[in-house]
């Protein structure tokens, strides 16, 4: 492709949010493989990393996505045997999901995978272009969720905002180094 060449969209943010979260996910996924993962599972793997176990109907709308997409990657992964499913105690309509203890350390695999693609991301951002990109994409996702109907939730929180202030005081880095 000659160098000359500009797509239509250059100057759009959108077009540059695209292509970002594209080579985000090619890369994550390269690296996810490694794993013997797929894009998107891992996501899952790290909600109930954080989470605990939870309902499919939690992890769906944790993931912002269907419930039948999250049984879905759910199923797969309990092929895997990284995440295990119960029925609730006295409800069997209830199904809670949980990590195995090899889906716990394939969780803490991909939190040293997440750290590690975001410091190449963002190799060249001081703390403060950090905290700023991170507020305005958490504005602009909050912005689309309301007009798509998703949750709103999640996506600006004060505990981020002290967070983000205490690192930016200290001008300490905010992920681990590459390996």
């Amino acid at each position: 492709m000659d160098n000359d060449i500009k797509h239509p969209g250059i100057k759009s943010v959108g077009w540059a949010l695209v292509q970002a979260s594209r080579l985000h996910r090619s890369r994550t996924g390269d690296k996810l493989s490694e794993l013997g993962l797929f894009a998107g599972q891992e996501q899952v793997l790290q909600a109930l990393s954080t989470s605990g176990p939870m309902t499919m109907g939690e992890l769906a709308a944790i993931l912002r996505v269907r419930p039948p997409t999250a049984s879905k990657t759910v199923s797969r992964l309990s092929a895997l045997k990284l995440v295990e499913r119960h029925t609730e105690p006295g409800d069997a309509r209830v199904v809670r999901v949980k990590l195995t203890k090899e889906g716990k350390r394939k969780a803490a695999a991909i939190d040293a995978l997440w750290a590690e693609v975001e410091a190449e991301l963002l190799q060249d951002f001081d703390n403060k272009d950090r905290k700023r990109l991170r507020k305005l994409l958490r504005r602009a996702a909050k912005n689309l969720a309301g007009l798509t109907g998703a949750d709103q939730t999640g996506f600006e929180t004060e505990a981020d905002d002290e967070a983000d202030a205490e690192g930016l005081e200290s001008n300490e880095p905010e992920l681990a180094a590459t390996a």
